[in-house]
């Protein structure tokens, strides 16, 4: 599906904003050193999918999944205020294994 001019500047204002507000506002200690990949909003702007890169083992993704969904409506309130949009996007959170997907490819180039 191609993606509007609209859709990618909101996509890049929602992830400008919600990297720092995991940096800069969430007390929340599960949430420390996330990165904020990349966001993908739906072509009506009601849903947004929040790419987030969480480095550690499965025990620590469990930690950052729960926090992140304590923390979303802390997060869509605040993004509320942040951006001037008629409708704040609902956030869904997916780990984004790309970086992970990388490492195992560079690995096994390595050791061919």
């Amino acid at each position: 599906m191609a993606t509007t001019r609209r859709q990618q500047r909101v996509n890049h204002l929602l992830q400008h904003e919600l990297s720092s507000l995991l940096e800069f506002k969430s007390n929340d200690p599960r949430l420390q050193g996330l990165t904020v990949s990349a966001v993908e909003v739906s072509p009506d702007l009601k849903h947004a999918q929040v790419f987030i890169v969480a480095v550690g083992d499965s025990e620590r993704e469990r930690e950052v999944s729960s926090g992140l969904k304590s923390a979303a409506p802390f997060l869509r309130r605040e993004l509320g205020r942040r951006v001037k949009l008629r409708l704040v996007p609902e956030i869904d959170f997916t780990f984004d294994r790309s970086i992970d997907t990388g490492d195992r490819i560079e690995r096994i180039l390595r050791d061919l």
